[in-house]
């Protein structure tokens, strides 16, 4: 169904780098993420217009490239059980995180993440289905 949960994080620096090497790795993997992505999206969403290259007709255009090959579900999707576990695993990291988490523990899938603090932590907690995009980057381009 899907190979990844995808952060906040790594769609905001696909969006601001506007970089067309991400084109292949969105066409080659199934990518999911959550709808509170948007809330976070539209916090941020000066941030992404002054730290683009693209002019905004570009990133308009490319953002829908990048968002028609990665779905977003509902919060619906996640079961309480998870959500509980989610918070629970993110509360002393980085709460902001929680419904990234929870819908890694939904799927059982990987999230790939920037954060390296969220990394390390849930690291530390035991949590294994996480990994840094950059680490992701490599293991594709290999």
């Amino acid at each position: 169904m899907f190979d990844y949960v995808l952060d906040t994080n790594v769609i905001m620096s696909m969006l601001i780098s506007g970089k067309s090497s991400y084109k292949p790795i969105v066409m080659f993997n199934r990518f999911v993420t959550i709808d509170y992505l948007f809330n976070e999206i539209d916090e941020y969403k000066m941030t992404i217009f002054e730290k683009t290259k693209l002019e905004r007709n570009q990133l308009i255009e490319y953002s829908n490239q990048i968002f028609s090959k990665v779905t977003v579900l509902p919060r619906y999707v996640v079961n309480d059980e998870n959500l509980k576990k989610a918070a629970t695993l993110t509360r002393d990291i980085d709460f902001d995180d929680v419904w990234f988490v929870a819908l890694s523990l939904e799927y059982n899938l990987t999230l790939l993440t920037r954060d390296e603090k969220l990394f390390k932590g849930l690291r530390k907690k035991g949590f294994e289905k996480i990994m840094l995009f950059d680490q992701f980057l490599k293991s594709f381009l290999q």
